[in-house]
């Protein structure tokens, strides 16, 4: 067994200690100081093991290397096999253009390249061509910005056929109730309101790359796989960035903009949030969107929230063992899972730090492909240089008229 899996095991032990312990007691009933004293001890160690294991990791991906995203990004481009046809067509591609291409990878990529972007782009002329990656590509950059973690994950994705503004119509009917009537009595108006959500998309760019010949020639590593995870972080940080705080002006409304204040914390409270005011942002939100509800914060907020205890002196903070695994089980906040975002806004005066609600009421529409250009003109050429691009259309808004999202803001002094 491996140590980052040793480190795993012992972190799962020590998980299903501690919802041992946590268990021992009904919700009204005080925790033994002995046990606390226990429980904190064991939360204390899963820190610990949290920190170990991320080391482990960042060794496993980057060999001690300050830049670990691009680092990662080598290490898993310098690993061959299990290449579909359609990756070793696009290697070929990257490395000697249309040319390189055997006949039986030109006609594959012919089958899978949309006609209408292709007789858009010269396929004849190596020196000036392109290439639309295949849905295969498309699927895995997705699948990478999720695994960045953020809104994508949480909330309710689809795709469309065009790029036209999409218009949801909008009521919330939380307050509206019936009547009792007498005999041959008339029923009393009650109209609903509507109102209206658009959704709109936005033409991202990963901003372009620039490889020398040399690299390329010599061919020292998987360029698709370095292209594609060095493109899914690009695009993937900006998209989330847009889906957390944008203005919704000239870009996605995000989900912490559109949501609703459901608990300001106290005066002095400009670092912290207390028990008491994640029961009432909780209960600020109507039971109907409690159900699938969770929480989405910063890595820093939950980090203040884990020291958290409740009246009965019990951390509010559960954690899971081995997330993501089969089986497995996420960390849990007063029940709720949470989601980690690091494009929300740590606590400070005045900041939407901590969401709750039914995250699924946000909605990212994709659609365009991500395309991946390959570029060879002069203004590369002459630099001895290959040039690559991706362009994606993706945006997203809360479509929701019943505060089915809410935020606590920290106090401004």
């Amino acid at each position: 067994m491996s140590k980052l899996a040793q480190l795993r095991a012992h972190r799962d032990a020590k998980a299903k200690e501690a919802h041992a312990l946590n268990n021992k007691y009904a919700a009204d009933v005080r925790m033994s100081p002995e046990d606390a004293n226990t429980l904190d001890t064991v939360l204390n160690e899963i820190t610990a093991i949290d920190a170990q294991i991320e080391r482990e990791n960042r060794l496993a991906q980057v060999a001690g290397d300050e830049h670990a995203e691009h680092e990662a990004a080598m290490n898993a481009a310098t690993r061959n096999g299990g290449q579909s046809g359609e990756a070793e067509a696009l290697r070929a591609m990257l490395t000697g253009g249309l040319s390189a291409l055997s006949q039986e990878q030109r006609q594959a990529m012919n089958a899978r390249v949309n006609p209408d972007i292709r007789a858009a782009m010269s396929t004849t002329t190596g020196a000036e061509g392109g290439f639309t990656v295949a849905t295969e590509y498309n699927r895995q950059l997705i699948e990478a910005m999720k695994a960045l973690g953020g809104v994508r994950p949480v909330a309710h994705t689809f795709q469309t056929g065009t790029g036209a503004t999409m218009n949801f119509p909008t009521t919330d009917a939380t307050a509206e109730e019936g009547e009792i009537v007498g005999q041959n009595a008339a029923a009393s108006l009650g109209e609903t309101t509507f109102g209206n959500a658009t959704l709109d998309v936005y033409k991202y760019s990963s901003k372009k790359i620039a490889l020398p010949f040399e690299l390329l020639q010599d061919s020292m590593f998987n360029l698709e796989v370095y292209i594609q995870t060095l493109l899914a972080l690009r695009i993937g940080r900006i998209t989330n960035r847009h889906f957390t705080v944008g203005t919704g002006t000239s870009q996605p409304r995000g989900i912490v903009t559109a949501s609703t204040l459901g608990k300001a914390g106290a005066t002095g409270q400009t670092t912290t949030v207390t028990y008491d005011d994640l029961v009432d942002l909780e209960h600020s939100v109507d039971p109907a969107y409690r159900a699938n509800a969770s929480w989405m914060l910063h890595d820093d907020t939950l980090k203040v929230l884990r020291k958290i205890k409740d009246t009965q002196g019990r951390p509010i903070f559960v954690p899971g063992y081995e997330q993501g695994n089969p089986g497995g089980a996420p960390d849990r906040l007063l029940g709720k899972t949470i989601s980690i975002n690091q494009h929300m806004a740590t606590m400070a005066a005045s900041a939407k730090s901590i969401l709750f609600g039914d995250m699924k009421k946000y909605f990212i529409r994709d659609v365009m492909d991500l395309t991946v250009f390959r570029m060879t003109d002069s203004a590369f050429t002459l630099n001895g240089q290959v040039g690559f691009v991706a362009f994606t259309r993706t945006g997203g808004n809360l479509i929701d008229a019943g505060a089915g999202i809410k935020h606590y803001a920290n106090s401004s002094t």
